[in-house]
């Protein structure tokens, strides 16, 4: 069993994950042992097929590890049930995905607060809870507009009031300015050092972008599988 530091949120080992590609089998990730603080930005970096996605989401509970612990804010994750599962990441994580991942039909609020609504809370709740994320991010002005009239920067701030309107222990952010221009993905990558320091967000990040490193706290590096140190 991990033993936990107390500023550890995310501590895993000898975390594995095998795909079945019919009679080949496929290995992902590689005995991976690592440890996220609380309140820490990180990335992992890798080139293409280096198993950064995979990683992430086993972290995020979107894929279920080969073999491994995984223990998040204190809890045994093999241990959850399904519904347990589903319960936990609506709770404790929040997604910022490469492809914003928001609703065409929905305007911004309204995609901002559907977390929240499938949580159980009053329309009020939603509404007012959703304006305050949006105003995190810069767009209290553009709550009624709707995807279509947003920039694919706008969508995804959009995408990052909707992962912190529940305030998550985690944000998870795979490859969240790979659709940008250049100028735009350096407003995500400022907003999320805003987030992480203002309020303490703990982020971890998926990017192949080398210039990324510089808006982090630490770098995870991995190369088939497997974590190592950076080369100089």
């Amino acid at each position: 069993m991990i033993k936990m530091e107390q500023d550890t949120i995310i501590a895993i080992k000898n975390l594995s994950r095998t795909y079945i590609m019919g009679t080949m089998k496929v290995p992902a990730l590689n005995r991976v042992t690592l440890d996220i603080r609380r309140g820490e930005f990180a990335s992992i970096m890798g080139k293409s097929g280096s198993g950064k996605s995979t990683l992430l989401h086993q972290l995020g509970l979107l894929d279920t590890p080969t073999e491994g612990e995984i223990i998040i804010d204190g809890i045994e994750i093999s241990g959850l049930s399904g519904s347990e599962r589903t319960k936990f990441r609506l709770e404790k994580f929040g997604y910022v995905f490469q492809e914003y991942a928001i609703l065409p039909e929905l305007t911004a609020l309204e995609n901002v607060y559907l977390p929240l609504m499938t949580l159980g809370m009053s329309q009020d709740e939603c509404v007012t809870k959703g304006m305050d994320a949006l105003k995190k991010v810069g767009l209290d002005k553009r709550g009624d507009h709707r995807p279509r009239e947003l920039s694919g920067g706008e969508q995804q701030r959009v995408a990052i009031a909707r992962a912190i309107i529940n305030k998550p222990k985690i944000l998870f952010a795979d490859e969240p300015t790979a659709n940008l221009d250049s100028a735009s993905s350096r407003q995500i990558l400022e907003l999320f050092r805003e987030l992480n320091r203002d309020i303490g967000q703990t982020i971890l990040m998926v990017t192949h972008e080398l210039e990324d490193e510089g808006f982090v706290d630490r770098v995870i590096w991995l190369v088939d599988g497997e974590v190592v140190e950076r080369e100089v």
